[in-house]
């Protein structure tokens, strides 16, 4: 039994912050599995001309991939904590780097280590269950965020019908009104499409 706990925390702690090998492998697990929910919150993005995009926890850069297609995308940027992932997705987005359009960046959401109104879009999938202090992430996201620029939190709240109560009541009680605080305007909560029997919503705003 004690084995076991022990092999839990390990895994759960390399999806938060995959290391080495196995860090590897469940970053390209991760693409497969969420590309439902990545696919529909590019959409979500609503993308307009010369867009400068910041992804928090790019994983390994799938969704940076498929936001460097499009041509009204000016730049993307992907931030992560893990080392392993970023590596991953520098690969996965070699050319874009190389011509400057994409870079990836070795941070986490309390501190982002970007200049002042720099991103017309900022969003993150399955990153928000790791925020230890979401008022601090949010100040720092619109601060990042340019006039006019707008936020999608993309996460699930639930699995084959059944709600998961926590999550429901941080987006309720703590996300949205934190995001009506901040005086980010059009603040929402968007349903989207079961992945694996997940549930996904959305949480957007404009500031």
């Amino acid at each position: 039994m004690f084995l076991f706990k022990r092999l839990s925390k390990f895994i759960d702690h390399q999806y938060e912050q995959p290391k080495g090998l196995l860090g590897w492998y469940i970053g390209e697990k991760m693409i497969r599995q969420h590309k439902p929910e990545t696919t529909w919150t590019i959409k979500l993005l609503n993308l307009q001309e010369d867009e400068d995009i910041l992804e928090i926890g790019c994983g390994a850069g799938y969704a940076m991939k498929l936001l460097l297609n499009q041509p009204c995308v000016n730049k993307v940027s992907g931030l992560d904590v893990s080392k392993t992932l970023l590596h991953s997705s520098s690969i996965r987005n070699q050319l874009a780097i190389r011509n400057k359009r994409a870079q990836v960046v070795l941070g986490n959401v309390h501190e982002l280590p970007f200049k002042d109104k720099q991103f017309s879009k900022v969003f993150s999938i399955h990153s928000v269950y790791f925020w230890e202090n979401l008022p601090q992430a949010m100040a720092e996201i619109a601060r990042v965020l340019k006039p006019n620029g707008s936020v999608s939190i993309t996460l699930c709240d639930g699995k084959d019908g059944e709600s998961w109560d926590t999550i429901k009541n941080m987006i309720e009680t703590e996300l949205i009104p934190l995001m009506k605080q901040m005086e980010f305007i059009n603040v929402r909560l968007v349903n989207g499409p079961d992945s694996r029997g997940y549930h996904t919503v959305a949480i957007t705003g404009e500031f």
